[in-house]
């Protein structure tokens, strides 16, 4: 028998980017922090790098098995970067690789700023 015990695993602590749009109008320092991650996402090939880490198993992925978008490993680089500037993805070097994580809290905050105004 084992006296193992499985740990909870602990989410980055991620204040809401803004209170959603319906609720109050955003101030100066909300609309741009809000901007800055949906421009990020406003590119097509960041959309879909985005979208191949958010949708790899486990909500991460090996940079070598999303270069794949129709553009060379430089441009990869590139667009990665800035939706790690945006706060978008978190990265994590593993030998030789870097692995990329979508940052839950952020999509979500992302989320409820739209999701309360469609409703």
């Amino acid at each position: 028998m084992s006296n193992t015990k499985a740990l909870p695993l602990l989410e980055p602590e991620v204040e809401a980017c803004c209170p959603p749009l319906n609720e109050r109008q955003l101030t100066a320092e909300e609309a741009e922090r809000t901007a800055a991650m949906f421009k990020a996402l406003g590119d097509p090939v960041r959309l879909r790098l985005f979208s191949a880490i958010a949708s790899h198993e486990g909500g991460e992925a090996c940079v070598c098995d999303i270069s794949d978008v129709g553009v060379s490993q430089p441009t990869v680089s590139h667009h990665l970067k800035k939706l790690k500037e945006a706060g978008l993805l978190s990265s994590e070097r593993r030998g030789t690789w870097v692995y990329y994580r979508v940052e839950p809290a952020v999509l979500a905050a992302m989320g409820a700023v739209l999701s309360k105004a469609a409703a």
